[in-house]
């Protein structure tokens, strides 16, 4: 991959101490950027010149808690009505990943990644079931990442739910991939430990994953407090909450994710926070499903570190973005209350937590990160400085065109259309058959 340079764009660092650039180009060599210079100093370099004139220059963005195998839902409409969240889980979600095939699971990872690379996200955590096909199940997810360009961490549902001997299989599937991930060093590929959630998994499972845990010194990815079904059910059956039952196994520790959390009292938040554990907010997802709005105003305040996923509601993190602000006016009842702790997650908080497993800088624009980058169209139309930055994002850059994505220095999309190894339409085309029999299967 050749040197080139990004310049003439307006550069948001999301380094809140440097957060905005004007008149620097990006140097990006061996996919870092190697260097940030003036405008002025670039004139004589012998490198490739990328015209960002118009253009917003940013970081990648991250999505920290995803679902690949959602992917063929789109327009299913066999599902029963649920009434609670229980409902949409057995109505919908897991009838759905039992039918999922090899290609199937493939397919939607490909699609979810182009989409993802259509708005700006070059990063995500993934959370991955499929209970008829377990073996090899991450392999296929991997596959099409590794042919998308992103990078990806994934990691396999780990349930009681489906019988022992699927809980087992999916042990060792997530054992099997973070073995592998560690050996080869993959720069696009990382992984956790994958669970459910604690109320479809028993002492002897939690048991068993937690000495998996340990030997293979890894985080885990799991659901946590979503619905209130989760906590009522641990009360009643264990006779402790959700996060009590979990450190008693050692199961948290600071690579840890830590979906959703709508339901968690302030014992529980204290104990994440002592364990270092990253809760990930989910608020389009929250309020589809009617389990509530997370608090994340007091996760902040007692120094939770939170993140931002979609829980495959989107691949649009600037969407995400803006729902769970306005989901904190509702939850706070104050309309002036939430905006700096929502934006945080995404611009602050997800780049923190992905450089646990990617480096420092990562999710930055700094001299020696990873050069994940995009262009967005963008040409304010009222003054763009360090105080104002952050509205700027949620209240228009928003709203404009990803025009280019990039990725460890490889660019995935330039002017709006993906520059991949695979053909996007007959990749979407074969989504469609896929899906079709799928949902003939559901």
């Amino acid at each position: 991959m050749q040197p080139y340079l990004i310049y003439g764009g307006i550069i948001l660092t999301f380094n809140p101490e440097l957060p905005l650039l004007e008149g620097y180009s990006l140097l990006v060599e061996d996919g870092k950027i190697s260097q940030i210079l003036k405008d002025t100093e670039i004139e004589s370099l012998p490198y490739e010149k990328l015209d960002a004139r118009g253009k917003i220059v940013m970081p990648g963005l991250i999505n920290a808690h995803h679902h690949f195998y959602s992917t063929l839902v789109t327009g299913l409409t066999k599902a029963s009505p649920a009434k609670d969240f229980l409902g949409v889980l057995e109505n919908l979600w897991w009838r759905l990943d039992k039918q999922l095939t090899a290609e199937d699971i493939y397919i939607s990872a490909l699609i979810s990644a182009m989409n993802a690379i259509r708005n700006g996200c070059t990063t995500i955590f993934d959370h991955h079931s499929s209970p008829g096909f377990i073996k090899g199940s991450l392999s296929q997810i991997a596959k099409a990442i590794q042919e998308s360009g992103i990078r990806a961490s994934l990691c396999y549902e780990v349930s009681d739910r489906d019988g022992i001997d699927k809980c087992e299989e999916g042990i060792l599937e997530n054992v099997t991939w973070l073995q592998q991930v560690s050996q080869e060093q993959n720069p696009r590929l990382k992984g956790l430990f994958g669970m459910h959630a604690a109320f479809t998994l028993s002492d002897d499972s939690l048991k068993d994953i937690a000495d998996w845990v340990d030997k293979l010194n890894c985080g885990i990815h799991i659901h946590i407090a979503e619905g209130e079904y989760d906590e009522l059910f641990n009360i009643q059956h264990y006779g402790q909450r959700v996060i009590e039952r979990l450190c008693d196994f050692d199961l948290l520790n600071c690579h840890s994710l830590l979906a959703h959390g709508v339901h968690l009292n302030a014992r529980e938040m204290m104990l994440i926070e002592e364990a270092g554990a990253a809760i990930i907010t989910n608020p389009q997802s929250n309020l589809n499903n009617a389990v509530g709005i997370a608090d994340i105003c007091k996760m902040n305040e007692l120094g939770i570190t939170v993140g931002l996923g979609t829980d495959a509601m989107t691949t649009n993190m600037l969407e995400e973005l803006r729902v769970g602000i306005w989901a904190q006016h509702i939850k706070q009842n104050n309309p002036s209350a939430g905006f700096e702790e929502m934006t945080k997650t995404l611009l602050l908080n997800n780049p923190i937590i992905a450089q646990k497993y990617w480096g420092d800088n990562f999710g930055f624009i700094a001299e020696g990160a990873p050069a994940d980058i995009i262009l967005i169209d963008y040409e304010p139309h009222t003054p763009l400085n360090e105080e104002n930055w952050i509205g700027h994002i949620v209240n228009g850059i928003s709203q404009a065109n990803v025009n280019t994505t990039i990725c460890a220095g490889e660019i995935l999309m330039w002017n709006g259309q993906l520059l991949l190894s695979v053909d996007e339409n007959e990749v979407r085309k074969r989504g469609r058959e896929l899906a079709k029999a799928l949902w003939e299967r559901f």
